[in-house]
């Protein structure tokens, strides 16, 4: 027999309209004996129908049953026959499975509400989508992970009233949102994959930037090396150009000096000869 309990804080973060938490069953002194091994208790999360398509709040430790185990009961309307409140409720839960929880040593489940939704319902839901933008600090535009899991809850409640009212639109609505989230995934997996690939190729271009640089500073250390030998060479040039003028500039004068000589010893021993031969003449 379960136990009706008040709405839980979790439920409040949450736009989808939940049913309140019932007891499911108490863990006995045995029971909770022998499942030592996991003393922690798990509290209900906001988003468990789907926790990658941005429901879940961080609540965590849920366990909800997965819509890909539960299938979806068949819908027969060949007959004109009104839904049952109970296959109503079954296609609800397919669609939106039942939060459980454990706390204090209690089992919790809280379903989804199949309470039909009126117009004032759905003007609350616009205010609450409002207020929680808001209050979360959605960003307005770009890509906002609060920004979508708020929206992807107010579908989810808008597909809960539509079921209620028309099953079949409520099935079909499933399929446009389940469709939505793989071409979202899509899209996370192929920004991902192009953001690692970025990452790759600047982790590449910093590797042959590194070895670039290594390459110009022993290029510039070779180019400082070859002017110091440049200088070097010209300065011993400049010394070996010097030394040369002044040995030539030696040379000539000492050759000058040595003319000099020979033209005035030529013109000493000319001076004799012409004072040899004078006297003879007469």
């Amino acid at each position: 027999m379960s136990t009706t309990a008040s709405a839980t804080p979790q439920q409040l973060h949450s736009l989808v309209k939940y049913d309140n938490p019932q007891l499911v069953s108490k863990t006995s002194s045995s029971s909770s004996g022998a499942g030592s091994h996991d003393k922690t208790p798990h509290k209900a999360a906001i988003g468990t129908h789907d926790a990658k398509g941005g429901n879940g709040a961080g609540a965590g430790g849920n366990r909800p049953t997965s819509p890909s185990k539960a299938k979806l009961p068949p819908v027969d309307d060949k007959g004109g026959r009104a839904k049952s409140p109970t296959q109503t409720e079954d296609i609800l839960n397919s669609i939106l499975p039942p939060r459980e929880w454990e706390e204090t040593g209690q089992l919790w489940i809280q379903r989804v509400s199949s309470t039909p939704a009126t117009r004032l319902d759905v003007i609350n839901l616009q205010e609450q989508l409002d207020q929680m933008l808001q209050k979360r600090q959605a960003r307005e535009t770009g890509i906002c992970p609060v920004r979508r899991e708020l929206y992807s809850q107010c579908f989810d409640e808008l597909i809960r009233q539509v079921t209620i009212s028309c099953q079949e639109r409520g099935l079909l609505l499933l399929r446009v949102r389940d469709e939505i989230r793989m071409s979202i995934a899509a899209y996370q997996t192929l920004y991902e994959s192009s953001v690692a690939f970025g990452m790759r190729k600047a982790l590449m271009a910093e590797w042959g930037k590194a070895e670039m640089e290594n390459a110009i500073k022993s290029l510039e250390d070779e180019k400082k090396a070859l002017e110091t030998q440049v200088a070097e060479l010209k300065a011993k040039c400049e010394a070996i150009e010097k030394r040369e003028a002044e040995r030539r500039a030696m040379d000539e004068r000492k050759h000058a000096e040595e003319i000099a000589f020979m033209k005035k010893t030529n013109l000493q021993l000319k001076t004799q000869l012409e004072g040899i031969l004078a006297p003879q003449k007469k």
